[in-house]
């Protein structure tokens, strides 16, 4: 048995899945507005720099958090990796803070193949390398460059199912991360299901505005009626 055929007890009213299926109607302009209007929240974005592999890629998921960092030793390096692919779950997003580096691929064909089996939906993480083997299985990363430096003796995996800190904001193992052309977005757990809910309204609304715009009314007729710009 694997991760994927476990359930996993959702922490929202609905399930995962269904969590999951209705943030990905959504996109990510309207998640942040949502985050930073009602809540308050000015940093819940990832950095700039993360970008999906193919502008198509969407990924929706509880982020599956790691740490890591450049570092020469060697020793219970493959051990740990393995340690950590067997804890990915159904319905996961790894979500990788790689301390800075930008020299070697932390994400490659093989540990794609791993976390496809476990359920995993998407990565973000800094370097990938086998990048047409990441292709063909269609899974979704968002990346900072491409190398084919490998890992092994280069950086290493410090710890997972922590706390990190990417760019400007902390996530939190089960966090939902949300990502799409723009970038990636951490929704705290504990208000993710209302984000949600409120992300969908913002839709619709947005929908009622660009069908005033498409009728020929003036800008300020738009704002006069509830629309904005």
């Amino acid at each position: 048995m694997n991760n994927r055929d476990l359930d996993i007890e959702s922490p929202f009213p609905i399930s995962i899945k269904e969590l999951r299926a209705r943030y990905l109607k959504l996109y990510s302009g309207a998640i942040n507005d949502v985050l930073r209007f009602e809540y308050q929240m000015h940093a819940t974005s990832l950095p700039s720099s993360f970008a999906p592999l193919r502008d198509h890629m969407k990924m929706v998921g509880l982020a599956f958090t790691l740490k890591g960092g450049p570092d020469i030793t060697t020793e219970g390096e493959m051990e740990m990796r393995a340690e950590m692919l067997e804890a990915l779950h159904q319905d996961s997003i790894v979500v990788w803070d790689c301390s800075g580096d930008t020299v070697t691929s932390q994400w490659g064909e093989v540990m794609t193949m791993a976390a496809l089996r476990a359920g995993c939906c998407g990565a973000v993480v800094n370097g990938i390398r086998d990048t047409n083997a990441i292709l063909h299985q269609q899974f979704p990363v968002f990346y900072k460059y491409k190398s084919n430096t490998g890992m092994l003796g280069r950086f290493r995996l410090y710890h997972y199912q922590k706390p990190i800190l990417m760019g400007e904001v902390v996530v939190k193992p089960g966090d939902v991360i949300f990502g799409d052309i723009d970038g990636v977005i951490a929704i705290p757990q504990a208000i993710a299901y209302d984000v949600l809910l409120s992300a969908e309204k913002v839709v619709h609304k947005e929908n009622e505005i660009k069908n005033m715009v498409k009728s020929g009314m003036s800008p300020t007729d738009v704002v006069k009626n509830g629309g904005y710009f």
